[in-house]
């Protein structure tokens, strides 16, 4: 099953300045958007409008495409990223000149959970094969480029059986492993917990969980 992931809060902004450090890490990461974004130009009197937003699902993904399409534009050309779910439509353009140029704008910008649209409103000069995957994929790359991102981080969850006389020593260590309560039941003996964690700290809390309750407390995964 593929870990879940969550949006982490800090918000990076593509205009300024990066550290060698986080233009790694960056590199490492996928990011989806922080709020819907928009970025035109002008290419040989045609009209470009890209359009974009963080979505979850395909069914938000296809909405936002509904409700930002324009019927009076020209093309109105799509592709949207979650996961391992993709989807491009070219509108009428010639096949491979739009939808999917903009899919690899998406990838290229290194981003994922996005939706992106570039209209265009034609302006009586032809474009070419070439011209057009330029325009859309172009368009559509500084849209999400100038855009304020944040990172994808795959998330887990652990199951912790955990003595009274622990719990609040456990809660305590929770911001160390960046770990929330997703559920707590109290039993007879205890407590039920259920961890929700970046995947990156599921070891280290699996090993600090032993270590507190001297061995009568394990972490099991749930995913």
């Amino acid at each position: 099953m593929r870990a879940p992931c969550y949006r982490v809060r800090q918000v990076l902004n593509a205009s300024a300045g990066v550290t060698c450090e986080t233009a790694r890490i960056m590199s490492e990461t996928l990011y989806t958007l922080a709020q819907p974004c928009r970025h035109q130009e002008e290419i040989k009197k045609s009209r470009f409008l890209a359009l974009a937003a963080p979505v979850d699902s395909g069914e938000q993904a296809l909405a936002f495409v509904r409700e930002v399409s324009d019927p009076a534009a020209t093309h109105n050309c799509w592709a949207y990223r979650i996961g391992q779910d993709y989807r491009f439509n070219d509108d009428g353009e010639p096949g491979g000149t739009a939808g999917r140029p903009i899919l690899q704008a998406i990838e290229g910008q290194g981003m994922d959970h996005v939706v992106a649209m570039v209209t265009r409103w034609y302006g009586g000069i032809k474009l070419g094969a070439g011209g057009l995957v330029r325009a859309y994929g172009g368009t559509a790359a500084e849209c999400l480029r100038r855009a304020e991102r944040l990172p994808i981080v795959a998330m887990a969850r652990l199951a912790v059986h955990c003595e009274f006389a622990v719990l609040a020593l456990l809660k305590a260590r929770l911001k160390d492993w960046h770990a929330e309560v997703a559920s707590e039941v109290f039993v007879t003996d205890g407590v039920e917990l259920e961890l929700r964690l970046p995947e990156s700290w599921v070891t280290e809390a699996q090993a600090h969980i032993v270590d507190l309750s001297r061995g009568r407390s394990r972490a099991k995964r749930l995913d």
